[in-house]
């Protein structure tokens, strides 16, 4: 029987292979905004090194990974530095998010600016949260973001800064006006790593100052470790003690770990990314712009966000069936509906590629 309902989240390869009736490993994959040019030798070669460790626990405390991410985080720093204990990694950043979610489902209100990644759903409602949706004015690209006014002083906001699906950027100095408004303030950086340090907007730098402040993180994305799962949370120390109580002893394995700590010291592939992102997302905006009847948007993430003329669910399945090649859907994003979708940038070869075959589609 033909799979003809999108999955969630991006990068199901077993879906789309059963739709386009061939191997996962044939799927060129636009649907995940993952870096291609890994995972980076440094992880895997951490990886092997480590596979001695599979027969003992991990160190819960985790103390060699947050200290790696506190020295990156902290060369990034224009405040004040941040310790080890102001770091909790966590089994990607989604685990992280379920525990972020637990905490804003206990005030009288979250703000929500929509279209919202899908998994906040899925925290919020599964700790019965009272969510206000805020719509995000999408056209207005150049326009930095207008902040809700909460309903008393127990309210709270959970925002992404770059925004998923968008691919905007809100500047710090705006997101900063929201922890004196807001009980709890989550921003989920998951793709902030793929700004070069001086062009980011991270509220890392506050976290010591705001007590109200959680940063989210994901090192999957960047170092394309999807599989691993690894991500962290920068908040007080006293927060993330009440979140290490709340999981599993030992969220994160030895094998991630390890990864983890090797890839946030490899310099070369960082700077392999960002002179790559540079390149190619301004190459594959513009072959998108010249495609009759789809609009991108401009983007600063390694993804960019199209809005389309034509069914988005015909255009997907027409990709895959002809073309083995996967994009992102925009139906899990209640307020978008079947025109728009997403598309991670990749090499060079597999952009044209994918503008290729929409150019076909649509002509």
């Amino acid at each position: 029987m033909e799979a003809t309902h999108s999955p969630q989240h991006g990068g199901n390869l077993i879906w789309a292979a059963t739709v386009a009736n061939c191997s996962p490993l044939d799927i060129l994959d636009f649907s995940a905004s993952i870096n291609p040019w890994g995972p980076p030798v440094s992880a895997l070669t951490a990886i092997k090194g480590h596979l001695r460790d599979l027969n003992v626990y991990p160190n819960p405390d985790y103390r060699q990974l947050r200290q790696a991410i506190a020295t990156q985080v902290n060369g990034e720093m224009l405040h004040e530095s941040i310790e080890a204990d102001w770091i909790l990694p966590g089994n990607g950043a989604a685990e992280l998010l379920t525990w972020a979610g637990r905490e804003l489902a206990q005030l009288d209100a979250i703000y929500l600016l929509t279209p919202a990644f899908g998994d906040y759903w899925r925290t919020l409602n599964t700790f019965d949260g009272n969510v206000v949706e805020c719509p995000l004015s999408i056209s207005a690209v150049d326009v930095d973001l207008t902040l809700p006014q909460p309903l008393n002083s127990r309210s709270g906001l959970l925002i992404n800064n770059p925004h998923n699906p968008t691919g905007r950027l809100f500047s710090s100095q705006i997101l900063l006006e929201a922890l004196k408004k807001f009980a709890l303030v989550v921003v989920d950086e998951a793709f902030m790593d793929f700004l070069r340090p001086n062009q980011q907007q991270s509220l890392v730098s506050w976290v010591k100052e705001y007590e109200n402040l959680v940063i989210l993180r994901s090192l999957t994305k960047f170092y394309s470790l999807p599989g691993l799962r690894l991500g962290y949370a920068i908040a007080h120390p006293q927060r993330l003690q009440k979140w290490q109580r709340w999981r599993d002893p030992w969220p994160v394995n030895s094998l991630a770990e390890a990864a983890g700590i090797a890839v946030l010291e490899d310099e070369k592939f960082q700077q392999q990314t960002w002179n790559w992102l540079e390149q190619s997302r301004p190459q594959l905006y513009q072959g998108l712009a010249n495609i009759s009847g789809l609009k991108p948007y401009p983007s600063v993430a390694n993804f960019i966000f199209i809005e389309s003329d034509y069914s988005v669910s015909k255009l997907q399945l027409n990709l895959l069936k002809q073309h083995r090649i996967l994009i992102r859907d925009c139906l899990s994003f209640p307020s978008l509906g079947d025109r728009y979708f997403r598309v991670a940038v990749r090499k060079p070869a597999e952009n044209q590629r994918l503008i290729q075959a929409l150019t076909l589609i649509t002509s």
